[in-house]
């Protein structure tokens, strides 16, 4: 893929959804970062099940931890993972309140010191709450910018880095909703929807299987 290739790429994007969001429901920067800590290897829709009863009896560090482990599980139990999630989120909450009195921090190395954060939890954190023009790379971005040829890599992190690299700066802020969404709903692992993409004319993927026929 060009360089006019992928503005072209995120042109289409934009123009068809001018201000993605993220589909994860919450109503605070805490809420955020424990449904992105509990939506590891969920959905989004799962998620935002279980955070709609837990989110109205803890909204805070201190009423989650509140709730105990027993309580906690009770309400994350449909979510995978469920037990360790809940040590982790328990964790994260007693470490927001003894090292940041109870706020979200807007710092990469801080965040990803809380148990259960990793790059991905953080980078959407500092995105979304924050609106710091990072790209977290979940499988769904993984896989469209290697198929697209955007950005490939091997590794998470290599597919990052060639984001932050060629993805252009208008575009930077939400090419990491516009990419989720994307894999999401048109470029299916098992069967893209290239009949229906919006950015087909600039993918490498489609070129390859338009030459072969």
């Amino acid at each position: 893929m060009t360089d006019a290739d992928v503005q072209a790429f995120f042109a289409a994007l934009a123009a068809a959804n001018p201000h993605p969001r993220s589909e994860l429901v919450y109503t605070s920067v805490f809420e955020l970062l424990a449904a992105v800590l509990l939506s590891a290897q969920a959905t989004d829709t799962s998620v935002n099940k279980a955070t709609r009863a837990l989110f109205a009896r803890a909204p805070t560090p201190r009423a989650m931890l509140a709730l105990g482990l027993d309580g906690l599980t009770a309400h994350i139990r449909s979510i995978g993972l469920y037990r360790t999630k809940a040590g982790n989120l328990l964790q994260t909450c007693r470490l927001l309140l003894e090292r940041h009195g109870g706020a979200v921090p807007r710092d990469r190395a801080a965040l990803e010191a809380l148990p259960g954060v990793g790059r991905k939890t953080a980078n959407v954190v500092l995105n979304v709450a924050f609106g710091e023009p990072t790209i977290a790379v979940d499988t769904h971005v993984f896989r469209v910018a290697n198929r697209a040829g955007l950005a490939p890599g091997r590794t998470p992190a290599e597919v990052e880095q060639g984001l932050l690299a060629r993805v252009p700066a208008p575009y930077l802020q939400h090419a990491h909703h516009w990419l989720i969404l994307h894999g999401r709903y048109v470029c299916l692992a098992r069967r893209p929807r290239c009949e229906v993409c919006a950015v087909r004319p600039w993918c490498d993927h489609a070129r390859l299987q338009s030459a072969a026929r």
